[in-house]
């Protein structure tokens, strides 16, 4: 396959993705730099095989050191990125500060444990006031500043909460030691599930995608999917969607697939005849589907086994069947979108051979089978990642020394090791920072009074009370990474749903879950549709709606396992499941001939209604919904079949 790039993948990632705008020359301090992270990695591959230090300790660890490269890293101001040659000193200063307040828990981690009981010293207070404004400082130089809103707007409340006039709301309030101390040295906070949950699994999954990445991975995910689908109609956009899955899965980024992927496939759909804003869209709706593409999925994933106390598996399991529908929504969307434009596949000569590449590069997708298979047998993720980066690195070994595609020396070693400390950086700010709010939440109740206030506004009505916690994820999302956004509103959202109207826990964590990954497809504030955007040189608001129509699934299938989670693999047999996951395909495919605008003919308003609802009535695993759905999509289609094709111009696709 010609490569077709045109645009500078690194300036759109510097754009739209914060985690990428560091700082460009740090001088010596890159010395510095280089240890602190191949360290943090070399910590948790060792703790991950023997888990030898307490989560409170290595979390210390994991954080503090964390917070010091970010420091040395990432400027004050975006602009400074370029123009500071050095780091200064103000900044290494942080670094430092932020490195002894984080491991002063390690130091005297067994004065501070009898400190809950005698009470805290005046340094302790001071530790934990500049520990909880350097993670501040921290995540809005990585994440962004909404996150970082969010935040202190949390810690006002938990302090002046009894100043509140609604009853519903207010609290006793807590005194600016009292907050901070709880915040910094308590497990609800700063300390809390997620960034132990990061010190333990994320970080190894991360350095996982880093070593994947010095494997030719992405080449050969990119034409596997050319292989399969490249030769149909529309066939440049379904690959896009096929190799997105594929790499979204090991990446976990809707941004970084966007981008990576994008930089390939976008500039092919548009050659093969579709519009720049569908190109973008459909290369941005299905990188965002990587997030819930097991086995690996997005780092939330594993905050939500902890949340839910079960092995990974179940997870993935829940995860399987929505996230199929979710791809296949995009998949239909694509096909009628050619079809409607009379966009053919790309000439059989001109693409990979299916059994060619799979016995050449075929072993390339042993590291993710690992995985699986570890998880799947009972392990813990954390065995699961080790198991699965040894089997990386040997793969990595054998593209080095024996297919002579890869470097395997010592300095290229310690980069990688050095890329798995940095990749960690946006997300163990996230997490600390999200620890932050649920430690408030904890603190003052909120969850309860949440569910309290969805109460009121739903007048008890379960669809309301769906409706109103999507709209608080998706507002959230527009702000907060996608793990952080999932501790926000597990902790208040989630708990309303389960304990308040019933719903099973891993259909209620589920739903918090997709829509505060999708809000990086919805507009006005869509990351990964703005850099497709940027990529295909279209209009982003554009792109964003087209995004939203093709990723329709996700704002449809969440209500559906609610209200009959056999989609999420709770109370399911055998024939529900496969009855289940028959329904819901053919529906996925009336609701997206309906936002597309054709089906076997262009659709008329009428007719996009129908089968809009017809759809829906598919989705729902229930046998006389199914039945009046299926009914309706094939009145429309006889109805079509018999009406004469207007006449368009055919266009053929020349690669």
């Amino acid at each position: 396959m010609k490569e077709h790039k045109v645009v500078d993948a690194q300036e759109i990632l510097e754009k739209f993705d914060k985690e990428n705008q560091f700082r460009v020359e740090i001088g010596k301090w890159a010395y510095v730099v280089t240890f602190l992270a191949v360290s943090l990695t070399i910590f948790h591959l060792y703790t991950g095989s023997t888990s030898v230090l307490p989560s409170q300790q290595q979390g210390a660890i994991h954080l503090g050191t964390a917070l010091g490269i970010i420091f040395l890293l990432y400027p004050a101001k975006k602009a400074w990125r370029k123009t500071q040659k050095k780091v200064p000193w103000y900044d290494v200063l942080l670094a430092f500060t932020a490195m002894y307040v984080a491991y002063h828990k390690i130091f005297f981690y067994d004065s501070i444990l009898q400190s809950r009981v005698s009470g805290y010293s005046s340094l302790n207070i001071i530790i934990s006031i500049l520990g909880v404004l350097l993670v501040l400082e921290a995540t809005r130089r990585t994440v962004g500043l909404p996150i970082v809103i969010v935040a202190s707007v949390a810690m006002l409340y938990a302090m002046y909460g009894n100043l509140i006039p609604t009853r519903i709301l207010s609290h006793e309030g807590f005194a600016l030691d009292r907050t901070m101390t709880n915040l910094w040295y308590r497990e609800s906070g700063v300390f809390g599930t997620p960034i132990q949950i990061s010190a333990k699994f994320i970080f190894l999954f991360l350095f996982f995608g880093v070593l994947l990445v010095n494997t030719p991975i992405g080449r050969f995910f990119n034409n596997l999917a050319f292989s399969l689908t490249g030769r149909y109609t529309g066939g440049t956009a379904k690959a896009a969607v096929v190799a997105s899955a594929l790499q979204g899965t090991v990446s976990g980024s809707s941004v970084g697939n966007t981008v990576a992927t994008g930089s390939f496939t976008i500039p092919m759909m548009k050659k093969a005849g579709f519009k720049p804003e569908f190109a973008a869209a459909t290369e941005a709706s299905a990188s965002t589907g990587g997030q819930i593409m097991p086995p690996m999925m997005g780092a939330a994933a594993f905050i939500m086994m902890e949340y839910l106390g079960v092995n990974y598996s179940v997870i993935m399991l829940a995860a399987l069947i929505p996230a199929i529908l979710y791809f296949t929504g995009i998949f239909i969307g694509t096909h009628f979108e050619a079809k409607r434009l009379k966009i053919l596949g790309l000439p059989k000569s001109e693409l990979p051979v299916f059994k060619k590449i799979f016995i050449r590069d075929g072993y390339m997708i042993i590291p993710l089978l690992v995985i699986i298979v570890t998880i799947m047998s009972g392990f813990t993720p954390q065995r699961a990642a080790l198991f699965g980066i040894l089997s990386a690195v040997v793969i990595w070994f054998f593209n080095a020394f024996v297919r002579k595609e890869s470097e395997f020396s010592l300095k290229r070693v310690i980069y990688v090791l050095e890329q798995g400390g940095r990749v960690a950086l946006p997300v163990i700010a996230a997490v600390a920072t999200a620890g932050i709010i649920a430690g408030v939440v904890s603190m003052t109740g909120l969850g309860a009074k949440f569910a309290s206030g969805i109460i009121a506004l739903s007048n008890g009505y379960l669809i309301l009370a769906l409706f109103f916690t999507m709209v608080a994820c998706i507002v959230l999302g527009m702000g907060l990474p996608t793990t952080a956004n999932y501790v926000v509103t597990a902790t208040i959202a989630a708990p309303a749903l389960i304990n308040e109207f019933g719903i099973a826990p891993i259909a209620a964590h589920m739903f918090v879950f997709y829509f505060g990954i999708v809000a990086d497809i919805t507009p006005p504030v869509c990351l990964a549709a703005y850099a497709g955007a940027g990529i295909a040189k279209a209009n982003p608001f554009k792109t964003g709606m087209t995004a939203v129509k093709l990723a329709i699934a996700a704002f449809i299938i969440p209500y559906v396992f609610i209200y009959n989670p056999i989609l999420v693999f709770v109370d399911v047999t055998p024939v529900k499941l496969i009855l289940g996951i028959a329904t819901a395909i053919v529906g996925m495919i009336g609701v997206s001939s309906a936002v597309i605008g054709y089906f076997v003919r262009d659709a008329r308003i009428w007719e996009r209604l129908v089968l809009f609802a017809a759809g829906l009535l598919l989705i729902i695993p229930e046998l006389t919904t199914s039945a009046i759905g299926l009914l309706l999509i094939a009145i429309v289609w006889f109805i079509q079949r018999r009406r004469p094709e207007e006449k368009q111009s055919v266009k053929e696709v020349v690669a």
